[in-house]
């Protein structure tokens, strides 16, 4: 008999790419869940025509999350911050699932978190604004702090530390610009520090793998990243993957605070935490362990060279 894993997140990067791993591997023994709330888009009927069972339900509505969790074996929890830039909305979301979770009688629940940033540096500690009155990252402080919601139902739960996208260089802008010279520049607040990260696809590939090894003892963390490359690595790969000069600008936190991006004090306090505390944040990403639970997984070059294509994309539809 299969497994049903329910996966909210469905159509988004992270919880996508989990339902794209179960359905190329049938023979595993598992069937997925697909929720989202809107069945009828694009992105849920592709889903739905790949064979995956399309639910509604909605993370505000805790109602609709048991009903689309029953019956399910495992359960892939996501929320999205940057939907709405509101950290008690996800923790409230999070509840829901977490309740969720429980009440439907799920036997092995994932949580998709990330550090709470407080515990390294207070909301008192002046090294970093605070932000919203109490959080220093609240993107990542919101995941953070829910993570107690899910070791308090008793129901077993692995709590997936994520990291970095690289597709954030598709996606969200952070890919190589054209310097005052014309030479394209990767600009992030790094100075020489590693940055943990991962394609977004292999996310979920992750996810399966710890699935698939079945329900842990208790609430264990486990971190995932596909590499630590510095930003100078970084701009090495991209100019293999691009065929033409990268190089890497360090550039300083409060320019980036500066920028006119959505986000952008928060994103700089990430990236501020990510290096003052790259050694730790890096050493709970082991990347040999994640590649035992994604065989497929792939380094930064190896990432930068399959994309080239949509990094080229993304460049000239910034300069257009």
């Amino acid at each position: 008999m299969s497994h049903v894993i329910a996966v909210t997140g469905a159509t988004g990067a992270q919880g996508g790419g989990l339902v794209r791993a179960i359905l190329a591997q049938p023979e595993a023994g598992f069937t997925v869940r697909a929720i989202t709330r809107d069945p009828g888009s694009p992105a849920a009927v592709a889903l739905a025509e790949a064979g995956a069972e399309v639910v509604r339900a909605d993370l505000d509505d805790r109602a609709s999350l048991v009903a689309a969790f029953a019956g399910a074996h495992g359960a892939f929890c996501v929320t999205n911050f940057w939907e709405h830039f509101d950290p008690e909305l996800e923790q409230t979301q999070a509840a829901n699932l977490a309740a969720a979770v429980a009440e439907a009688g799920v036997r092995h629940a994932m949580w998709s978190t990330l550090e709470d940033v407080r515990d390294s540096v207070p909301p008192a500690d002046p090294r970093m604004p605070t932000l919203m009155g109490r959080y220093k990252v609240p993107h990542f402080d919101a995941k953070g702090a829910s993570d107690k919601l899910f070791r308090a139902t008793g129901v077993p739960t692995t709590l997936l530390r994520t990291c970095f996208y690289w597709d954030n260089m598709i996606s969200f802008g952070m890919g190589p610009q054209p310097g005052a010279d014309g030479v394209l520049e990767l600009s992030l607040p790094l100075g020489d520090a590693p940055l943990a990260g991962i394609a977004a696809a292999d996310i979920g590939a992750c996810a399966f793998g710890l699935f698939a090894a079945g329900p842990p003892a208790g609430c264990p963390t486990v971190g995932i990243a596909g590499g630590h490359p510095t930003g100078e690595q970084m701009a090495a790969g991209l100019t293999r993957a691009l065929g033409r000069p990268v190089r890497y600008r360090a550039i300083a936190l409060q320019h980036y605070r500066a920028l006119p991006i959505p986000g952008a004090d928060e994103l700089a306090n990430m990236f501020q935490f990510n290096t003052e505390f790259a050694e730790a944040y890096c050493g709970v990403r082991d990347v040999e362990h994640t590649r035992t639970l994604h065989p497929g997984l792939l380094g930064f070059d190896a990432w930068a060279t399959a994309r080239a294509a949509d990094l080229a994309g993304a460049l000239a539809g910034a300069a257009a």
